[in-house]
């Protein structure tokens, strides 16, 4: 494009050139894509401390000169500029330059490059993750340590509302759905144990199956779809507003305001919600006993007492802190790994449930193998 004539294109065939005079980088020849190379070549150019680019010598620019210069005009000292440019070139650099930054849409085709890329990508981002999250146990563990000593930095009415939301508002719905998964197994055991005469053992299956996974791996489940979700929410939205950094301002730590409350407190209330739900599914498994097998419930109660042993209800005990502690590590720190945006929200609070639910059911396998290799 001409300078004196405001042209988009002209026959000029002069290389682009820079030109650093003092503080001025003075360009000139044609910006266009007849001198690709040419441009290539400009953008790693040191551009010597200049903080003004004199375009007043281009003898012509298209799109991709604009895009050379919006990436010279990065390179320029502080405050630096780009002048010179005729009124039909500033239209059309101010355009590029708006959008030269932007990603491209990646290509919907196969590829065997791209595959093995994101396998990469994605096995690093986890390796990422698992250290944060051992950082993040670390503190938490640390801050414990350091509250039995001190029970006076304990936030106690902090941590009795967190229990009053963890469990005692979870009650209904945990019950309910124990009580229908307890009735389920009930009836498809003594479907399949009628053909042997046997449905008694109904009894036994129930309250092993119960008591050593179901009923835990229920309650933590839905805790971390109910109350992990909450909480990745609530400290993720005080992320967005800054109310984390105002709590640093006010010397107070996050951690043990926002983080250590939460947590605690859902170590406390999952066991309770663990016993709540081995009721209910033993409720739901004596009453479909009786009306689809005829198992009287003083029957089922006394087959009970003989079938399971004091180690198979510790069982789910034992695993049940360590299933809140996970679920409370990943969803307060998928919290505070929101940025500023409503859809950072959304996917860190489907992130957390995703994760947390994920862990519940791995530890569940890891207990499971620890308690048969020990016998107990």
């Amino acid at each position: 494009m001409s300078h004196a004539e405001g042209a988009v294109v002209d026959e000029t065939r002069h290389p682009p050139a820079i030109r650093i005079d003092g503080t001025v980088a003075r360009l000139t020849g044609a910006w266009t894509q007849d001198h690709a190379g040419a441009l290539d070549d400009l953008d790693r150019m040191a551009l010597e401390g200049a903080t003004l680019a004199d375009a007043s010598l281009i003898d012509s620019i298209d799109t991709m000169g604009c895009l050379a210069l919006a990436r010279a005009e990065e390179r320029l000292g502080p405050g630096g500029a780009v002048t010179g440019l005729s009124p039909a070139a500033v239209e059309l650099f101010q355009i590029v330059r708006a959008h030269h930054g932007d990603v491209l849409p990646a290509d919907p085709r196969f590829s065997l490059h791209r595959l093995v890329e994101k396998i990469g990508q994605t096995a690093i981002n986890a390796t990422r993750d698992v250290a944060e999250y051992l950082s993040f146990l670390g503190a938490v563990i640390l801050l414990m340590g350091k509250g039995l000593f001190r029970p006076h930095r304990w936030r106690i009415n902090a941590l009795v509302t967190q229990v009053d939301r963890s469990a005692f508002r979870a009650v209904p719905i945990i019950l309910l759905i124990n009580f229908v998964i307890g009735g389920i197994i009930a009836q498809q055991s003594a479907f399949q144990l009628r053909a042997f005469g046997a449905e008694v053992f109904v009894v036994d299956l129930i309250g092993i199956l119960v008591l050593r996974e179901i009923g835990v791996l229920i309650a933590s489940i839905m805790v971390a779809g109910r109350t992990g979700s909450s909480y990745t929410a609530e400290i993720g939205s005080m992320k967005m507003r800054e109310e984390v950094d105002a709590l640093h301002v006010l010397g107070l730590d996050a951690m043990a305001v926002l983080v250590m409350p939460r947590i605690v407190g859902l170590m406390i209330a999952l066991p309770l919600l663990t016993f709540l739900a081995d009721m209910a599914a033993i409720g739901g498994g004596m009453t479909v006993g009786w009306l689809y097998s005829g198992i009287q419930p003083a029957v089922f109660i006394d087959r009970m007492h003989e079938a399971i042993l004091l180690e198979t209800v510790m069982v789910g005990f034992i695993k049940a802190p360590f299933m809140a502690l996970i679920i409370g590590i990943i969803a307060c720190l998928e919290g505070l790994r929101v940025q500023g945006s409503a859809e950072s929200l959304g996917t860190q609070v489907t992130t957390s449930v995703v994760k947390a639910i994920f862990m519940v059911i791995v530890l569940d396998g890891l207990f499971a193998m620890f308690f048969a290799s020990i016998d107990y």
